[in-house]
């Protein structure tokens, strides 16, 4: 199995679903919370269309609530955020009080084996995993890419 990273924003229609196509994605595992974005611009992510579409382009579609920061761990990024004056859509990078508590409360508990036999059962050979942010660094979806690469050598390409 080979892993990528995708985020939404900036971004448009065509050019998520064609990072998705492109890249021969077979497998996209959403670990966001909430599975809808506020506004229309980004309205082909919410839940429903988002797993329509991906019906139409083959390629499986997972929800993975397990690796979501809980609400409580996303207010520590959104109080770190507001003492930089940062929009959460201009974040670069996590606050390191984020990633410890991530790591801690989500990917600690986490059942990295259960999670790959599911995979495996369906076939998956290259799989996205999908949060919001448009940059990795600034979003959960990159602590779990170093997880899998650094302790299950798992290669991990951030699209």
């Amino acid at each position: 199995m080979e892993f990528f990273t995708i985020g939404v924003y900036n971004s448009t229609e065509k050019e998520f679903f064609e990072k998705l196509t492109q890249n021969n994605i077979d497998t996209f595992c959403d670990i966001r919370q909430r599975r809808g974005v506020r506004g229309a611009k980004y309205s082909f992510v919410n839940s429903n269309r988002l797993q329509e579409r991906l019906n139409d382009l083959e390629i499986k579609y997972g929800y993975i609530p397990d690796l979501s920061p809980t609400t409580e761990i996303r207010e520590l990024q959104k109080e770190i955020d507001e003492e930089k004056g940062e929009l959460k859509r201009e974040r670069q990078k996590l606050g390191k009080i984020f990633v410890i508590e991530y790591k801690n409360r989500i990917l600690k508990n986490f059942d990295f084996e259960k999670f790959f036999e599911s995979l495996d059962q369906i076939g998956a050979s290259r799989i996205a995993l999908f949060c919001v942010e448009e940059h990795p660094e600034a979003c959960h979806r990159s602590i779990v890419a170093d997880r899998l690469m650094n302790i299950f050598n798992y290669k991990t390409t951030h699209l």
